[in-house]
């Protein structure tokens, strides 16, 4: 294998593949990436079993031939080469090492066979649809926060994305929460993909689709099957497999009566709410939302450290209510809010509440109240 390449192209793909590669495998050759020199220019794979990017870097082939090289290493050696740099891979017949020579510099990794690499065979993928990029980081950006990280609720560590009928008009929802809160944001169902079946996307799957969609101009091919899903954005396809698992029915935890509406200035709520959480404590951070006419009192009170308190102006005409709420999880939220007020809609110091940008938004958030 002989081939030439800019440094800024190798690095660029190689920043998207080697992400996938586990620091830590007992796997050696999960350790590798693939790099393949083909007519099209450098092809690199990388896979952890579970998720397998793919990337094309344009390149001068003058030797066609493939192998395998620790993947961290070859990515930090490309990263520390100098701007604008030319790099040249060679291997020479079945030698066991990948020669990497720019300027005055000259590496030799060890490599392992191509034919022992793991291919994430897709299998058939029947429903196929285009999202815009815009689109599909929304969905993700929406939801992203309330993915749940407690891995015996396997089926909660993921996005559920499907197809909904909402006043007989066909959209696209994607879903996420832990238990403590909920994130629920839709769109108009894309063409072809009404028919899909319920999906739940890994994790680890929606940060690295989160971090090729580098512009929101682009479009995005989604095809999957009930067990794997396939993203192409442009020269990078990322395979992954979804999760084996029912995601729980979601709509039982979003209130239908919560009658108590409460609009605020999302900057000021957000800025009153980081500044008295400062006196929380870090296993509970319990911020109390005391309620009255027009009038919002919040406070925290921490026996090792005090206590704060921090009043401000919102619209709010129903009885006084005191409620508390986790303070990260409502600035989690408050940071979704595209518009500059947010509405709080809530029933007593018990149940969920719901916030929205406003009523009827196409995102809306669920979040579980604390004892204050």
């Amino acid at each position: 294998m002989k081939v030439t390449l800019e440094r800024a192209a190798l690095l660029k793909s190689l920043g998207h593949v080697h992400r996938v590669v586990e620091r830590r495998t007992t796997i050696p050759i999960l350790s590798n990436v693939l790099v393949r020199a083909e007519s099209g220019g450098l092809r690199l794979q990388a896979t952890d079993l579970d998720l397998e990017v793919v990337e094309t870097a344009p390149a001068d082939i003058g030797t066609a031939g493939s192998t395998t090289v620790p993947a961290h290493t070859f990515y930090d050696i490309v990263r520390k080469l100098p701007d604008g740099a030319q790099i040249a891979l060679e291997q020479a017949g079945d030698s066991g090492t990948l020669t990497i020579r720019s300027g005055r510099s000259r590496f030799s990794l060890q490599t392992l066979a191509e034919s022992d690499f793991p291919d994430l065979a897709a299998g058939e993928l029947p429903v196929k649809f285009d999202l815009t990029a815009a689109d599909l980081k929304r969905l993700i950006d929406k939801t992203q926060f309330a993915i749940s990280t407690e891995e015996t609720r396997y089926y909660l560590n993921g996005i559920y994305l499907h197809a909904i009928e909402v006043d007989g008009v066909p959209m696209l929802r994607a879903v996420a929460t832990d238990g403590h809160r909920l994130a629920r944001v839709e769109l108009p169902c894309p063409k072809g993909a009404a028919q899909m079946p319920g999906i739940i996307v890994p994790r680890k799957t929606v940060s690295e689709v989160q971090r090729l969609v580098e512009s929101p101009d682009g479009s995005v091919t989604i095809e999957l099957s009930p067990t794997k899903i396939r993203f192409t954005l442009g020269d990078v396809v990322l395979t992954s497999k979804l999760i084996d698992g029912t995601f729980p029915d979601y709509a039982r935890v979003i209130p239908q009566g919560n009658d108590k509406s409460l609009t605020v200035d999302k900057v000021e709520f957000k800025a009153a709410v980081d500044r008295v959480s400062t006196i929380s404590s870090e296993r509970g951070r319990a911020v109390k939302l005391a309620l009255s006419d027009g009038k919002l009192t919040l406070s925290v009170s921490n026996p090792d450290s005090g206590s704060a308190t921090e009043e401000i102006e919102v619209d709010y005409g129903s009885e006084p209510l005191d409620i508390g709420f986790n303070s990260r999880y409502l600035l989690d939220i408050t940071d979704q809010i595209d518009t500059d007020t947010a509405l709080l809609k809530l029933a007593d110091p018990g149940s969920p509440t719901v916030i929205q940008d406003k009523e009827g938004s196409s995102a809306l958030y669920v979040l579980m109240p604390m004892r204050v």
